[in-house]
């Protein structure tokens, strides 16, 4: 068994992230200055949008400045107003749930799944009432949610579906492509995702109705883009928005890693498989519990996370982990327990599930150019401290 001093000689601290870069960011990002367009919607605006729409068949996709940005144009879109409720988990980031409360909505929290962590599609329909609009699942960590499902009911109860993918490029739900399934969708192009630019998101529509008033929402509530392709000989205010368009640089930096997110997402998914086989041994002895993935769902390789028993063994792996140079992190604190969540939203059922998860889940390093001598340091020293 390795020792610490032995785990530093050989490779230092072990990230929990690394930034990935293609080759080509920085290229693009000169051409950008050389084009002298660093404003949004340039050519690399552009380019990066007809990626996002011929690769994962997206009727549109606008760059935003993030992926909160993204949710917000979707909460606009849906028509929230004051007391319209939206249906979630509550295990998410706070953005899902702060776009609609900037509305006037109320997010209405449901427990999630014990095996995928994703809204428990089951408790959807208890949680609907006369004021509910939308339905918001959130793929965790690559993994879709059971859309059939949730399409059903929204139909019934003709809701909307915005589906916050910010994990989720490149991974499917029965060969279809996360984001592309519901009314909307959000992708989150921030440092720690698999395609990054730093800061940076988009809005994919896939009902056309929206299109229109989306483009005119991002442009602070103008014309602008009639305007651009000739249908106004002017433009001006009609409408509410803001600025959500993202500069040229970062959409530079986007396209590169657009062009090589097939590579990217092979390398993740190699890397989390590898973690997936090795801590097999530990799974079935009972100490942690892996990922689990539906056979009708193709993940991304975003995160790899394990479960264990409680907060006690969680809190002293992370430190075990921390004190021999692995960077190891745990995951949301749920909405429904936090100050805002207390203060903007209702939660429907039990959130048992949710709350232990919150406490047990703990994600390991992770990134395209992690190698297995890093990741054989990070299983020895798990089994070190479960077998010890």
């Amino acid at each position: 068994m390795l020792t610490y001093l032995s785990y530093s000689k050989i490779l230092g601290m072990i990230p929990f992230n690394k930034p990935y870069m293609t080759g080509n960011e920085l290229k693009y990002i000169k051409d950008a200055h050389i084009n002298k367009h660093l404003s949004g919607d340039g050519i690399f605006s552009k380019k990066s949008s007809a990626w996002i729409e011929h690769n994962l068949s997206i009727q549109k996709a606008l760059l935003t400045h993030s992926c909160t940005a993204a949710l917000e144009m979707a909460a606009i879109l849906a028509g929230i107003r004051k007391g319209d409720e939206v249906i979630m988990p509550s295990f998410t980031f706070v953005s899902t749930a702060n776009a609609f409360v900037l509305r006037g909505g109320v997010p209405v929290f449901v427990d999630i799944r014990e095996d995928t962590l994703n809204i428990n599609e089951s408790l959807i329909e208890n949680a609907i009432t006369s004021k509910t609009r939308a339905i918001i699942p959130v793929h965790y960590a690559g993994v879709a949610c059971e859309m059939d499902a949730i399409l059903n009911i929204a139909n019934k109860h003709k809701l909307l579906v915005i589906e916050d993918a910010a994990q989720g490029i490149m991974s499917t739900y029965k060969g279809i492509a996360l984001g592309s399934i519901g009314d909307m969708g959000a992708f989150s192009f921030h440092e720690t995702k698999n395609i990054s630019s730093g800061e940076g998101g988009a809005l994919l529509i896939n009902d056309c109705n929206f299109i229109k008033r989306a483009e005119i929402i991002r442009e602070k509530g103008t014309n602008r883009s009639d305007f651009f392709r000739g249908y106004s000989d002017k433009y001006s205010w009609v409408d509410i928005g803001s600025s959500f368009l993202p500069g040229e640089i970062t959409a530079a930096f986007l396209l590169a890693q657009l062009e090589n997110a097939k590579k990217i997402t092979k390398s993740r998914i190699r890397a989390w498989k590898y973690y997936y086989n090795a801590l097999n041994q530990l799974e079935e002895d009972g100490y942690l519990r892996r990922p689990v993935v539906p056979s009708d769902c193709q993940h991304n390789g975003h995160i790899f996370y394990i479960i264990v028993d409680n907060l006690n063994v969680r809190t002293k792996l992370i430190n075990y982990l921390a004190d021999r140079g692995i960077n190891s992190l745990f995951h949301y604190v749920p909405l429904h327990n936090s100050i805002g969540g207390r203060k903007f939203s209702r939660f429907s059922g039990s959130m048992k599930i949710t709350e232990h998860i919150s406490d047990t889940i703990i994600r390991l390093p992770l990134y395209v150019e992690i190698n297995k001598e890093q990741q054989n340091t990070v299983i020895k020293v798990l089994y070190e401290f479960f077998k010890t």
